[in-house]
């Protein structure tokens, strides 16, 4: 059954309507001018398809390491974590230190090897080379359309945030947005959205980082803050493993078989590892050494935006205890609106209200231009115009991203039956990247991987999902106690379902010769995984393997607190 506490909201509480005034605007005005100013400036080094949608291979590991996790703060991060840190407590933790670190740790030290040496220009390329054109073109659709639901939600998110925030109309946020996110990929290509979501990356830590002070002072710091948190919903509430013994019963609905599993494994490893979103920003890097160093780099930030993200949302909790319940006009969603206007002043408001709008554009952007990568690249140039110059994909790439910019639009609303974001985004992603996920592993780790495995695997994975989620829980044939519980065992159901068929299919059909295979299977080699490192590239603090174990270790270390 559903959790009764998921009202489907259609907009924001009306009286988190902010007192903005001309300094804040100012600082909002500024921001949009450098966000096209970045634009602009990347234009004069987009000459070919390839400069437009990688960046030419040439951009340095740190940039693309910022770029790699400042892709994923959007609606997901802002307002998705911080409504789960008043939903589920500190529970949430799990999707930064189980459910991120582990997996981008992978995806640097195993699968960037693969994806880099073998030149590939996206992810369901690489499944091309290693299964066949129907596995390539069940990919590419299936996350092109992905891409555009999830750009949707971060658009969606935006223009409902600023309707309640400064009482713009919702069709106004929407086409401002979109028409700015349009100008800077359509203008600048890759490169465009990347330097932007630098500068957005900082520009939310701006605007997160005195949220959550304020927020903890007004609560009596973060000892008051327990306090009130076990008072008022219970001490596993401000804890991270707490009953999730199986059988037992905890704010999220997820025991810590299923948290480890269907969220640290199956969810995790999905959607770091095979999410063209993400993995395109490593793909941009200037050589291997950096492609492999992107994620690993990403991944110290990203053990530490937990605490801007998922504190707020206990702060709010703490302050209404009611919050998304029938008792109270607050969703989970409201969690971040709702202190900003509380605790914000003129000028640091502009500043929140900026990086609320950064985070929005940077999810937006990051699957706009993958989603115009994808379906120039694999769809529109392998199946529907062959053959044309090298001119006539830049041009269309263009086009393209103004129809998925369009399309966008179009699928926004779709993520207003979701009291919390993050639920609906968990929905989308144990549909679309875990299925793609198992046929990669699968694939990579196993030689005789049939050719037509690869199709039947992400067509079964991604229907088993569907199923589970659309009729066993939604018809409560199972009774699960949230969005979240289920989506964590639609992701082991699909996981299970494409592995079961691919291993089933395998046995009867033809492997892919072995000579096809090299640097697509894990112990082969191609030419391009070879490259020797750049200079500089051999210090100490820039081995993959340092960075790697690094921060495995130090997200293990952070659990400590929240164990006991």
């Amino acid at each position: 059954m559903q959790n009764p506490t998921h009202l489907p909201p259609t907009h924001l509480a009306q009286e988190l309507r902010l007192p903005t005034n001309w300094l804040d605007y100012t600082i909002l005005a500024i921001y949009f001018v450098v966000v096209l100013g970045v634009g602009f400036a990347a234009r004069r080094s987009v000459k070919t398809s390839l400069d437009f949608f990688l960046s030419g291979r040439s951009l340095p590991a740190w940039v693309t390491g910022l770029a790699f996790v400042a892709a994923n703060l959007g609606a997901t991060e802002i307002l998705g974590m911080a409504a789960n840190g008043a939903q589920y407590g500190a529970y949430t933790v799990h999707w930064y230190w189980v459910g991120a670190i582990p997996a981008m740790v992978f995806l640097g030290l195993v699968m960037m090897p693969f994806y880099y040496g073998s030149k590939v220009r996206s992810v369901p390329e690489f499944l091309l080379l290693r299964f066949d054109k129907s596995a390539h073109l069940l990919s590419s659709v299936l996350f092109a359309f992905a891409a555009i639901l999830i750009a949707g939600v971060n658009l969606y998110a935006l223009a409902i945030v600023v309707e309640a925030l400064l009482g713009w109309a919702q069709w106004v946020s929407i086409v401002v947005a979109g028409v700015f996110v349009l100008a800077y990929i359509t203008v600048g290509g890759l490169s465009s959205a990347i330097y932007n979501e630098v500068l957005q990356f900082f520009v939310i830590l701006a605007a997160l980082i005195p949220l959550t002070l304020l927020g903890l002072k007004r609560v009596g710091g973060w000892g008051g803050l327990t306090d009130s948190l076990t008072e008022s919903h219970s001490a596993d509430f401000v804890t991270a493993w707490g009953g999730t013994g199986i059988g037992d019963a905890n704010p999220l609905g997820a025991n810590w078989l299923t948290i480890v599993l269907g969220l640290g494994f199956v969810l995790s490893f999905g959607y770091w590892t095979t999410n063209f979103a993400e993995v395109q920003r490593a793909l941009s890097a200037k050589n291997l050494s950096a492609g492999k160093r992107t994620p690993l780099i990403a991944a110290f930030p990203k053990i530490f935006i937990v605490f801007v993200v998922m504190t707020p949302g206990l702060i709010a909790a703490a302050l209404v205890p009611n919050i998304g319940t029938p008792d109270s006009d607050l969703t989970y969603n409201d969690a971040i609106p709702y202190l900003m206007e509380q605790l914000l002043p003129n000028g640091v408001l502009g500043i929140a209200v900026t990086g609320l709008l950064a985070a929005f554009m940077a999810g937006m952007a990051a699957n706009i231009s993958s989603f115009n990568t994808v379906f120039t690249s694999d769809i529109w140039a392998k199946y529907v115009v062959k053959g044309r110059d090298d001119a006539y994909y830049l041009r269309f790439g263009r086009l393209i991203t103004a129809i998925g910019v369009l399309a966008s639009i179009g699928t926004a609303f779709l993520a207003s039956s979701f009291s919390n974001i993050m639920a609906y985004l968990q929905t989308l992603f144990s549909f679309f990247n875990v299925p793609m996920f198992v046929v990669f592993i699968i694939g990579l780790f196993w030689k005789r991987a049939s050719m037509k495995s690869g199709f039947w695997g992400l067509l079964v994975g991604t229907t088993a999902a569907m199923i589970n989620y659309f009729v066993i829980y939604k018809q409560g044939v199972i009774d699960i106690p949230s969005d979240q519980g289920a989506n964590f065992v639609s992701a082991i159901a699909g996981f299970v379902a494409g592995a079961v068929v691919m291993f089933a299919v395998s046995l009867f059909t033809a492997p892919k010769p072995e000579s096809e295979l090299q640097g697509l299977v894990y112990g082969t080699r191609s030419p391009g995984m070879d490259e020797p490192p750049a200079a500089g590239d051999e210090a100490w603090y820039r081995k993959p393997a340092l960075l790697g174990w690094g921060a495995i270790v130090l997200a293990a270390a952070c659990y400590i607190p929240f164990s006991f």
